[in-house]
């Protein structure tokens, strides 16, 4: 594939060979050109671009076929890529190959980078053995969670938000969202990751901060979702060896290097859930997230 052709073309840009990365299919339905991102059907023949000549017959061609084009991928968030009509197989090779471009070597829970959902799966808790990315696309009024484990040398990220979508826009505020059981949702969410500034000091129990924070839940009149029905878990090295923000855990939150907190909630009812994941530590005694 003559890259230089598609990418001076497209973007009037007279990148040499050597400037572009890698031209590779990612999946069936994606093709990545760095630092530019194409995402056409599956059963799009990627020869056809060539056949085009003029460079307004190009820009037309795949304004009509490709889901997204966005120039200097690396320095954009994968959220400010993520589109209405997408599906979410594509948003889950965007935001792993995000990730691996910008630092991540792999990916600790079970090899998978992002975990997607959308719509009434918001409200599905399960583990990351048996997860599958699912054929759905992002509609113009939406709800969808990401969840990322990327990992370099042993050293884990995660992190995780539920977007709202309205009217085909990605809305970046809380306050912007006008369904009210969504703007809810995400606005508990907040208050919850508050609260825990609040409430958690180096000598209080993973135990501890599991009932407290399950009873606020409760008492605000929403649910708590998780298939284990913890809150969050230690960062370490060997997934196996995490402890839980759970019932029985004596452990103090001060014992361990890093922990997560990332209740998933919903409200009595509802097909949809809310997910906010962080990492937090102490320093000197002060709670910090990282």
């Amino acid at each position: 594939i003559d890259v230089g052709f598609l990418v001076k073309n497209l973007f009037h840009c007279p990148l040499k060979i050597k400037q572009i990365h890698a031209v590779r299919r990612v999946t069936d339905s994606v093709i990545f050109v760095y630092p530019v991102i194409i995402c056409l059907p599956a059963t799009f023949d990627i020869h056809q671009i060539f056949k085009i000549k003029r460079t307004c017959m190009l820009r037309k061609f795949l304004d009509d076929n490709a889901r997204v084009i966005h120039p200097l991928y690396r320095q954009v968030p994968p959220r400010h890529l993520i589109k209405a009509g997408m599906n979410l197989s594509d948003v889950k090779v965007l935001c792993e190959n995000y990730l691996l471009e910008n630092g991540a070597d792999s990916f600790w829970y079970w090899d998978v980078g992002a975990f997607v959902f959308a719509g009434d799966e918001t409200a599905v808790s399960v583990s990351g053995k048996d997860y599958q990315v699912t054929d759905r696309t992002i509609q113009e009024n939406d709800i969808i969670t990401i969840d990322l484990s990327p990992q370099k040398n042993n050293i884990w990220g995660d992190y995780a938000r539920t977007l709202v979508f309205e009217n085909g826009v990605l809305c970046d505020e809380i306050d912007r969202i006008k369904n009210d059981e969504w703007h809810n949702g995400l606005q508990m969410e907040e208050y919850l990751h508050k609260t825990l500034f609040d409430v958690a000091m180096p000598d209080m129990t993973f135990e501890k901060l599991y009932y407290y924070m399950n009873d606020v839940i409760a008492k605000k009149g929403f649910l708590n979702l998780d298939f284990l029905g913890n809150l969050g878990h230690s960062i370490v090295k060997n997934k196996n060896d995490r402890i839980y923000i759970e019932k029985g855990n004596h452990k103090r939150l001060s014992d361990v290097k890093m922990f997560t907190f990332e209740p998933h909630i919903s409200i009595p009812d509802s097909k949809y859930g809310y997910k906010r994941e962080d990492i937090y530590y102490f320093d000197n005694g002060k709670l910090m997230q990282l």
